[in-house]
């Protein structure tokens, strides 16, 4: 098995190329990204891929011959004020890589992570979604992810040998503030250390979500990568908990493990114009066809970011 990992040196890729590490029958692993970085895993090579220049992609595809390839990398900015970046980047590179594995190494078995964005507004009837669910995005991410589901999804069915996943919200540490809970984590660490008066600057509370602990999806991609062959062609996979909690309980949970005395204040330019109030997934058919059920507990991984933030707030001021 040789495995090629898009976008493996950013948040979730890391934790997939650990993931595939320490397996006992531990695959040839390549990690593709966009500037040459160093890969921390021994054994474990890395390549210079710009998923949005088409030749370069075919190129890098020919000379490798993955026999799987996991698709992570794009633009992971749910709200970047770039729209054309967004689309170069998740639709246009889907694209490139999809036709040059149909092109240049035909066995490969591709694994597409999507997004669950791509619902949208189907999100409003409150209910759980599976992946029958109209897909009708509200944002420039969540229709460029939607595009290159449904390419993945044609291709399939001419050929392609691909499966689509669907992660709903994932945290862990390294995630970039931009998103919620690394948001509050970092705050909360930085005003523990004095780097940070003690109020927390939050957007609306009252959105609830479906979180996952990354190491819960990298679980699921990892069963996905197993039982590929067994799965229906071009299938879609929704990645999700099922249980959305409301951001205010997420800071409620976050404010109880620290002893600093915290104020909240809501500031107007974290609040978005359109917003799903709520986003709930079923992940029927990961539990039917990967055997996948979330195994961590919200309020353990909350405290692990935490942690996490902690320990980077006190490294960095030891060197400051």
């Amino acid at each position: 098995m040789r495995v090629l990992v898009t976008g493996g040196t950013g948040f979730v890729g890391r934790y997939l190329v650990e993931a595939l590490c320490s397996r006992p029958e531990r695959p040839e692993i390549i990690v593709a990204t966009r500037q040459s970085r160093s890969v921390q895993y021994s054994g474990v090579r890395s390549v210079e891929l710009d998923i949005t220049t088409a030749g370069q992609v075919r190129a890098v595809i020919a000379a490798e011959r993955p026999t799987h390839l996991f698709h992570l990398a794009g633009m992971a900015k749910v709200y970047n004020p770039d729209t054309t970046q967004t689309w170069d980047l998740n639709f246009a590179g889907v694209l490139n890589i999809a036709m040059a594995v149909r092109e240049v190494a035909p066995i490969c078995r591709l694994l597409c992570c999507t997004s669950s964005e791509i619902y949208g507004h189907s999100f409003r009837s409150g209910e759980p979604i599976n992946e029958l669910a109209p897909i009708d995005p509200i944002n420039a991410y969540g229709a460029s992810k939607a595009a290159s589901d449904l390419l993945i999804g044609e291709m399939a069915s001419q050929g392609l040998k691909a499966i689509r996943l669907r992660p709903f919200n994932h945290i862990g540490p390294g995630q970039s503030e931009t998103f919620v809970v690394p948001s509050f984590a970092g705050q909360i660490a930085r005003i523990e250390h004095g780097q940070q008066p003690p109020v927390l600057r939050v957007g609306n509370l009252k959105i609830r979500r479906d979180f996952l602990d990354v190491r819960d999806v990298v679980d699921a991609y990892v069963r996905a990568l197993d039982r590929f062959d067994q799965l229906p062609a071009g299938c879609a996979i929704n990645i999700a908990s099922g249980s959305p909690i409301a951001i205010e309980d997420v800071l409620t949970i976050l404010l109880s493990l620290s002893s600093v005395k915290i104020e909240v204040t809501v500031e107007p330019q974290r609040l978005r114009s359109v917003e799903c109030p709520v986003s709930i997934g079923d992940a029927t058919r990961a539990r039917a066809l990967l055997d996948w059920a979330p195994r961590f507990k919200l309020v353990d991984t909350l405290k692990w970011v935490l942690d996490w933030h902690r320990d980077r707030v006190v490294d960095d001021a030891a060197f400051t």
